[in-house]
């Protein structure tokens, strides 16, 4: 099979899982016929896509692509193999599922971690009553009154794209629409429409604060989502045909970099002191936000980040009842019931319940491969590597150690 046969056939075999899990396709930007096709079949039967799945896999090396498009290609077959397998009613293990699906092995955090970044919220938030309490006063001040949401995600956005459009550049004609809805298991969306249009959701259910709003526009918009769908449909997939990149899939390793380079979007933009940055634009729409606190007070529930990935295992793998889980999330994230519950929620839903690895893993990974760049790198330069290419999470794993090998033998002639 040559080249251009197969990517077809990949494109198709996505397009395939949203007639069997509507959602599965987070956005497709190819030739329309081919969604007319695939509409036009019979439903498929997920016994047969795993079959599919793993031919093409087996084809791969054959068909002439260079060896950067047959990893991606890999990685996103062996994805699909697996959960067409599921879909199929075969058994498979928590564990095994998200690393087929995302390509990282998981095992629980540890809460001695857990403790030591209580301990440090604990020193930054000084007073009397519990610390849970006491956090969630500090988020109580730092709350977005709801007739003020809107206002406040069009002025980050604008603000964050600026910065965008001067470091990374942003094609002709591109735009995001915004939309404040309620009712869904997430936060925040953004729905790919091509030729650089995004329409971006938001969740007015969680109750919004100032500094969680300046990280999620930063991650879906500028310079996250959608930044990374216009610059990889004008680069890849425009100017260098690669048309594999016209489908976005659900449960694969796409996702963890995608979710990874987007939770890292306020870092590789602003960087230290987006607190103060952010109550800056909060201050000219008359909010008055506690910059330097927030951003402390964030950093240190970084140390937190594993917390939902073992609840999820909690409930896939060990199969633990969900009011143990929603005790578990309340005890290490210091939440109300309510958020809790909202957790809970997403980790349940049967197309997610693999997802919340994405962010964890996914901010991991890609947080160590900035952190290991040559001295001479910029982390946005670095991070405009993660915009532009095709990588996934085991090159990215061989990177890191490459350049952690340097330094050990650097340090060792010194």
């Amino acid at each position: 099979m040559d080249a251009s046969r197969l990517v077809r056939e990949y494109l198709l075999l996505g397009l395939r899982f949203d007639r069997l899990v509507e959602g599965f396709v987070d956005a497709y930007t190819g030739d329309p016929r081919l969604r007319r096709q695939v509409d036009d079949e019979p439903r498929p039967v997920p016994g047969v896509l795993a079959v599919q799945a793993a031919r093409l896999r087996a084809e791969l090396s054959s068909a002439g692509l260079a060896e950067s498009r047959i990893r991606f290609l890999a990685a996103q077959l062996t994805a699909l193999e697996c959960s067409a397998r599921r879909l199929a009613g075969e058994p498979v293990g928590f564990v095994d599922e998200v690393e087929a699906c995302f390509q990282v092995r998981i095992a629980p955090g540890d809460q001695d971690a857990y403790r030591a970044a209580h301990v440090e919220l604990d020193a930054l938030l000084p007073g009397r009553g519990a610390l849970s309490d006491r956090l969630g006063e500090l988020r109580r001040r730092d709350e977005i009154p709801p007739r003020r949401l809107e206002g406040c995600v069009v002025e980050l956005s604008e603000a964050l794209r600026e910065l965008v459009r001067g470091r990374y550049g942003l094609p002709d004609g591109e735009r995001v629409e915004y939309q404040v809805v309620g009712g869904k298991p997430w936060s925040g969306f953004n729905h790919y429409l091509g030729d650089y249009r995004s329409k971006v959701v938001i969740n007015a259910d969680l109750g919004h604060r100032m500094a969680h709003l300046a990280h999620l526009v930063a991650h879906e918009p500028y310079p996250g989502h959608h930044t990374e769908h216009c610059r990889k449909e004008a680069g890849l997939l425009g100017g260098q045909g690669f048309a594999e990149h016209a489908v976005f899939l659900v449960n694969t390793p796409q996702c963890l970099m995608a979710e990874g380079l987007a939770d890292l979007g306020l870092h590789a933009l602003v960087g230290p002191g987006w607190g103060p940055w952010t109550a800056e634009i909060m201050a000219d729409l008359g909010l008055r936000m506690e910059g330097e606190l927030v951003e402390r007070v964030e950093t240190a529930r970084a140390g937190l980040l594993g917390v939902r990935q073992d609840a999820a295992l909690m409930l896939h793998d060990r199969g633990a009842d969900e009011d143990e889980v929603v005790a578990f999330l309340r005890r290490w994230l210091l939440i109300s019931d309510d958020r809790a519950r909202q957790s809970l929620r997403f980790l349940a839903d049967p197309l997610w319940r693999a997802y919340t690895t994405t962010y964890v893993e996914g901010a991991r990974l890609l947080r160590g491969w900035l952190e290991w760049r040559p001295a001479a790198e910029s982390v946005a330069s670095r991070y405009l590597r993660l915009l532009d290419e095709a990588m996934v999470p085991e090159s990215v794993r061989s990177e890191t150690a490459a350049a952690e090998r340097v330094n050990e033998s650097d340090a060792g002639r010194w």
